[in-house]
């Protein structure tokens, strides 16, 4: 049983599931589908276009599916898809797509701090944690099981890998391989992400391998060609091994804290 308060408006067209709580002064427009167990906290807007999940917290002056923030949106429909148990604190704002038919997403299970901002067409993966006024831009895409601490910045087109810690404050201008912490300004490695890595059940022996390939590409002094063929060579072959090379060869060797004469 849904519980609506007198106060709040909702579009008579929006789809909401069951046992869902919305309380005072929350907007929500029409062309939104909020899932079974949600709890919509004061002053929230939803906005058309807005597809969220189940048992997802969504509090106090957040807005979801606000219209972009970009000269390219013409006015088309499109969307903000996000998945189940998440939790959205106060005045959180994602934009939706710029393009038509297409969506910015956020997944499941992860955690958007207060006067954080998601950018049109960005994608948040699962387990993700984004700290305090964290802003993120369009066509972003942070990978399952990151966390990105108060007041980061990630520009426009970024690419996050899974499991990485990005430092408070940091700009991420480029794209950050997966496993590895980030920290200072202008951006740096600082290693491994070894204390979420094992949290989530991966071996020690695991942990020191994707060390030993970060080593050969931050430490070594050669290019990341080079590194690359020393992965492949000296590291033994474990599935993060596999993701970390996939990554790098994928971004043309466009990554952070990587000097530019030490590429290719």
């Amino acid at each position: 049983m849904n519980k609506i308060s007198k106060l709040a408006y909702v579009d008579p067209d929006a789809r909401i599931g069951d046992n869902v709580v919305i309380d005072p002064f929350v907007y929500i427009e029409s062309n939104v589908v909020i899932g079974d167990n949600c709890h919509i906290r004061p002053n929230a807007v939803i906005r058309s276009g807005a597809r969220i999940g189940n048992n997802n917290q969504i509090f106090e002056g957040a807005i979801i599916a606000a219209t972009p923030q970009d000269f390219r949106w013409k006015g088309d429909d499109s969307f903000v898809e996000i998945g189940h148990n998440n939790t959205i604190r106060e005045h959180v704002i994602i934009n939706r797509s710029i393009n038509p038919g297409g969506a910015t997403r956020i997944g499941s299970n992860s955690f958007v701090m207060a006067q954080t901002h998601i950018g049109h067409d960005s994608h948040i993966g699962d387990f993700c944690v984004l700290g305090n006024a964290v802003k993120i831009a369009g066509d972003v895409n942070i990978s399952d099981y990151t966390i990105l601490s108060s007041n980061a910045l990630v520009h426009e087109g970024c690419d996050v890998g899974a499991y990485c810690l990005i430092k408070g404050g940091c700009r991420v201008n480029n794209h950050v391989p997966p496993f590895t912490i980030m920290a200072h300004n202008p951006i740096e490695y600082k290693g491994i992400n070894s204390f979420v890595l094992r949290r989530c059940g991966k071996s020690e022996d695991s942990i020191d391998e994707i060390a030993s390939a970060y080593r050969h590409v931050y430490s070594t002094n050669t290019s990341v060609f080079n590194a690359l063929q020393r992965i492949r060579v000296d590291v033994n072959d474990i599935p993060e091994k596999t993701d970390i090379i996939d990554f790098i060869e994928s971004h043309k060797l466009e990554l952070a804290a990587i000097p530019k004469d030490l590429e290719e």
